[in-house]
């Protein structure tokens, strides 16, 4: 089964010190890769660059960056790639990223699918590109069948993989996957896991990126009167979640770990006993 996870550059040295920690236990795990994300506008991106040498040089993981729309010219994806491509990195995720302030961005690129099609046409195979795609719609998407399309258009133009943005009904990812096959996009669809750890939290994220907490399930996590019991109902729904999505033929599973490395094993202990002792045993 293909375990991904997914991290955020840290903006300071707290962050790092955090991140150092998580790192060194989610190493344990042995996930194909740990995909980092894009600081948007040049905000992180030293630090995005060197957490993406890092994974590899201090902790022996294969690093995916992400790569997003929100830069000011082709030369600065130009220089990060050439780079990647220098340390053995092969595959990118490829996204555009959320616009500042809702206004229209004025760099080279403005949907995910002309990043991708300008790094494949620059650089061929030497990247395989992985995408981004909505179970319950991208928040500015009016339809499936608009849903459908930007995905198309990313496949057509080079992608050959995507993840999913979190949700909490496995129903979702079935109808996309059913959906898909009938529009006759044919690529490994990977559902991104979100653990459940903070409520307020939870229904912040998902306000802006259009995931749906079930009402039965936001009412149970308000209704938590200790984090600690909040956490231990999320490891036990999300796990429950991972298995019917395993058993219903998801390729593999992609934890946003939010740079935290507890809920994540958490879920992983419960879901998989052979990754659970090889954790243990470290």
């Amino acid at each position: 089964m293909h375990l991904s996870l997914e991290i955020f550059p840290p903006r300071d040295d707290a962050q790092q010190t955090r991140l150092n920690h998580c790192l060194q236990r989610l190493a344990l795990l042995q996930p194909d890769y740990v995909s980092v994300t894009f600081g948007a506008g040049g905000s992180t991106l030293d630090r995005t660059r060197a957490t993406v040498l890092a994974l590899r040089q201090q902790y022996g993981l294969t690093a995916v960056p992400h790569i997003s729309c929100m830069v000011e010219s082709a030369d600065c994806i130009d220089r990060m790639l050439d780079e990647y491509l220098q340390h053995g990195i092969k595959r990118l995720v490829v996204l555009r990223g959320d616009r500042p302030d809702e206004h229209v961005h004025h760099g080279p690129f403005q949907y995910a699918e002309d990043l991708v099609r300008y790094v494949q046409q620059r650089y061929g195979e030497r990247f395989a590109l992985e995408v981004g795609c909505y179970p319950e719609l991208h928040p500015e998407s009016t339809c499936v069948n608009t849903e459908l399309k930007y995905l198309q258009r990313k496949i057509d133009a080079g992608a050959c993989a995507a993840i999913t943005q979190y949700f909490f009904n496995a129903d979702a990812y079935f109808q996309l996957l059913d959906d898909c096959a009938r529009a006759g996009i044919d690529v490994p669809i990977t559902p991104g896991i979100m653990p459940i750890t903070n409520y307020h939290q939870l229904a912040r994220f998902s306000s802006m990126c259009g995931a749906e907490i079930p009402r039965w399930l936001g009412k149970r996590l308000q209704g938590f009167e200790d984090l600690q019991s909040l956490r231990e109902f999320g490891a036990e729904f999300v796990c429950r979640l991972c298995e019917r999505l395993l058993l219903g033929g998801a390729p593999g599973l992609h934890f946003y770990t939010l740079n935290r490395a507890s809920a994540t094993l958490d879920i992983i202990n419960q879901l998989l006993p052979d990754r659970r002792r090889l954790v243990h045993s470290g």
